[in-house]
């Protein structure tokens, strides 16, 4: 349901669980509590094993109940009940297609057994044969030794699945060792990649009191191997599975919120996200998490992923140098920047998509155009885009719906309500959408696109506007600024065919005008001064309509005169301009006469 996604909920997640609608969630990831007896600020952790389980089943059947027939459960579970929740979640209807280990360093140090390094991660789905698992994406597939070490022509150039045994450091940890070419240890660096290419070049990771042991199967060059583990969720774990096992616009939940990592992850990442947490001061802090993200924002921890890794050292290969060389030129490591640059171009990706999806939820039928230019809309579209969690501001997404329409990508949202504003309609106030447009335009504004994709630039459009003339909405005063622009060319060419008169008229004062005296017919105008100083001409379908609008009302010469210099003088000549000529005429007597007011894309070429 729409209206409970993006948010985490105050309270249990059976019950939060039993009030989703069926089949409505694409991914489950669970952290539960471990029955460890741990105490959390609102939850003792230690039930007796039989309530632990069947508590366990309850929340499971729930998860079960949600997926959508193609979903994905994730579970992190301690070794005390993995099997038990394995086999439980098989008896609710779920089916294993991974036990994953996640390994670590630095574990929980036991007194009397081996040091805990890792966590149980059993990948689950309700369909064995259908479910959501992007294998193909480049982002889920790391090289292969094959391709960085061994130069083998045999080498699949789309890299391959990562192992099942994980190594990913806990998330912001400092001062974890790492194998040097030369034998010793060191910080990690930022770059740190997420996998190993080859297990046996990091066995000084795996200690012999740890409870995680690898034992290599024998073929070929292949050393000991070991397996990995964390001691937190970090986010790169989680995007893994984010990443791998739903696609972006789809629902990830979380029954156990806690600090809203799965959460934050799955924003990043272009997903919906929902949590529950019992916890009160849980949920504040992961609201106040979440509200600092963006779509697209880096994850933290190590890199993702990528087709690039560091050179194995000498003695743990048998390379000649020239298959080294030609390995090392074929496969540059990435550095900061390129990462940057990658990183920068998935956030700009996910925002046309976070955009693309805002439209189709509130675009209720009507174009791009109506969507940017009413103000109504235009918040409905705000909203949704802020909900979704997108960098940027309103004047970012309303150029981005621009962009997507121009590459083509709103095809599939047809406009099914058209917006009707004949020139009729804006005959009386279209000069005022004019002249504010080309006042905007000298004095900051680049084009339309930019006056009406600001709202604070389009507010002041609107203000201008209503100056001169007042009581139309901004839905009218903009709508008939987009006419003037599409007509713009068709004027150019059909004003250039004209020519216009030496004179329109005999010039008259504003102030002596008898305006009831003016024709209710189709016209053209000049305003000037007593210095022949050009400021405006127009064209119209009703000049009556149009002069007593621009100019009749003592407010109105007022707010001309700010405008102006001098005397004002206006002189008019009836034409037989019909609706689909409009501002023909216009065009041609801007050719002859050199304007300070008129929208400048209206002039006709000599």
């Amino acid at each position: 349901m729409e209206e409970q996604q993006n948010c985490i909920v105050d309270g249990d997640c059976i019950e939060g669980l039993q009030a989703l609608r069926a089949n409505s969630v694409d991914l489950v990831f669970a952290d539960p509590p471990f029955n460890t007896g741990y105490q959390y600020d609102v939850y003792d952790d230690k039930l007796a094993a039989a309530a632990y389980k069947d508590w366990s089943k309850d929340w499971v059947a729930a998860v079960h109940r949600v997926l959508t027939a193609t979903g994905t459960f994730w579970l992190a579970i301690g070794d005390e009940y993995a099997a038990d929740l394995k086999l439980l979640s098989q008896d609710v209807g779920f089916h294993v297609r991974s036990w994953v280990i996640w390994y670590y360093t630095f574990g929980v140090n036991c007194s009397r057994k081996f040091t805990r390094s890792h966590t149980h991660l059993l990948y689950m789905v309700k369909d064995p044969v259908s479910f959501t698992f992007r294998e193909q994406a480049p982002e889920n597939r790391v090289p292969s030794a094959r391709q960085l070490v061994y130069n083998d022509k045999r080498a699949n150039p789309r890299g391959r699945l990562p192992d099942d045994t994980w190594i990913i450091p806990p998330a912001n940890y400092v001062g974890q060792p790492i194998e040097e070419s030369d034998g010793g240890l060191a910080a990690p660096s930022d770059d740190q990649q997420t996998w190993t290419l080859r297990p046996q070049d990091l066995s000084a990771r795996f200690q012999d009191q740890e409870d995680t042991w690898y034992f290599p199967r024998v073929a070929g060059t292949f050393k000991e191997r070991a397996g990995f583990h964390g001691c937190q969720m970090p986010e790169q774990l989680l995007a893994r599975i984010i990443r791998c096992c739903s696609d972006e616009g789809q629902l990830v939940l979380d029954p156990f919120s806690g600090s809203a990592t799965t959460l934050a992850v799955a924003k990043k990442l272009g997903r919906n996200y929902l949590g529950f947490e019992i916890s009160p001061d849980y949920v504040r802090f992961g609201c106040e998490r979440l509200a600092s993200i963006r779509v697209g924002d880096p994850l933290d921890g190590s890199p993702e992923p990528l087709i690039s890794a560091p050179s194995t050292t000498r003695s743990q290969t048998k390379r000649t140098k020239k298959r080294a060389a030609a390995t090392d030129n074929a496969s540059p490591p990435l550095d900061a920047a390129c990462l940057d640059r990658q990183t920068a171009k998935r956030q700009r990706d996910l925002t046309y998509y976070g955009v693309r999806e805002a439209f189709r939820r509130t675009h209720e039928g009507y174009s791009v155009d109506r969507v940017v230019i009413d103000p109504d809309l235009n918040l409905q579209f705000q909203d949704s885009c802020n909900n979704l969690g997108h960098a940027g501001d309103l004047r970012t997404w309303n150029i981005l719906l621009f962009r997507l329409r121009k590459r083509g990508d709103l095809v599939d949202f047809p406009t099914t309500v058209r917006t009707s504003l004949s020139w009729n309609d804006c005959d009386a106030f279209l000069f005022a959408s004019e002249i504010a447009l080309q006042q905007l335009l000298d004095e900051s504004a680049e084009s339309l696109d930019e006056v009406l994709c600001d709202p604070l630039c389009a507010a002041t459009f609107d203000d201008l506007a209503a100056r001169l003339a007042p009581g139309y909405s901004s839905l009218q005063y903009r709508w008939a600024a987009l006419k003037l622009r599409k007509q713009a060319a068709v004027a150019r060419t059909r004003g250039s065919v004209l020519s216009a008169p030496k004179r329109l008229g005999r010039p008259h004062p504003l102030d002596e005008i008898d305006w009831q005296g003016v024709p209710a017919k189709p016209g053209m105008y000049r305003l000037s001064d007593s210095q022949a100083r050009t400021y405006y001409v127009g064209e119209t379908l009703n000049l009556h309509n149009r002069l007593t609008s621009q100019f009749a009302a003592d407010t109105a010469r007022r707010q001309w005169r700010e405008l102006t210099e001098g005397t004002l003088r206006l002189e008019t000549r009836l034409t037989q301009t019909c609706p689909g000529d409009m501002l023909a005429w216009q065009s041609c007597l801007m050719r002859r006469y050199e304007t300070s007011l008129n929208y400048r894309d209206l002039r006709a070429s000599l």
